[in-house]
């Protein structure tokens, strides 16, 4: 895999290719992720002809969350969100599952920075509460 092929470089690319407030909000909210947690492992998923650029993916011992992008929102939406504690109401899509939660962004809105901080780290705690029960 070359420099260019890497996820974080694919992810770069996705976000330059939308030229637009979409791609600035979710660069905004990747940098907000790579911040609350160092850890975090970046990777594309979910590459077909209709997404040729693929999901960007954020884990650490499995998906925190996906970063979707829309015509009229960016969609982050939580792997185990319906799981988590989310005491400042950042999730405001995906109820109708009983395990993902999303939250989407429509231009000009951003997320309370230490409520989001907060969600990545609850999210990074229940993946690795997880890998401690399969252990045990």
């Amino acid at each position: 895999m070359t420099e260019q092929e890497t996820p974080s470089a694919r992810i770069d690319a996705k976000l330059a290719s939308l030229g637009d407030w979409r791609g600035e909000s979710l660069a905004r909210l990747r940098s907000m992720i790579l911040q609350a947690d160092p850890d975090v492992v970046e990777s594309v998923k979910w590459v077909k002809p209709s997404n040729p650029l693929g999901v960007p993916t954020w884990e650490h011992a499995g998906i925190l969350c996906t970063g979707e992008v829309y015509k009229a929102y960016v969609k982050l939406t939580f792997a185990h969100g319906a799981a988590l504690d989310d005491p400042a109401g950042l999730f405001n899509a995906g109820f109708g599952g009983g395990t993902r939660r999303a939250i989407d962004l429509r231009e000009g809105e951003m997320v309370d920075a230490a409520a989001f901080d907060a969600l990545i780290k609850a999210a990074v705690a229940f993946n690795l509460g997880k890998q401690t029960i399969r252990k045990a």
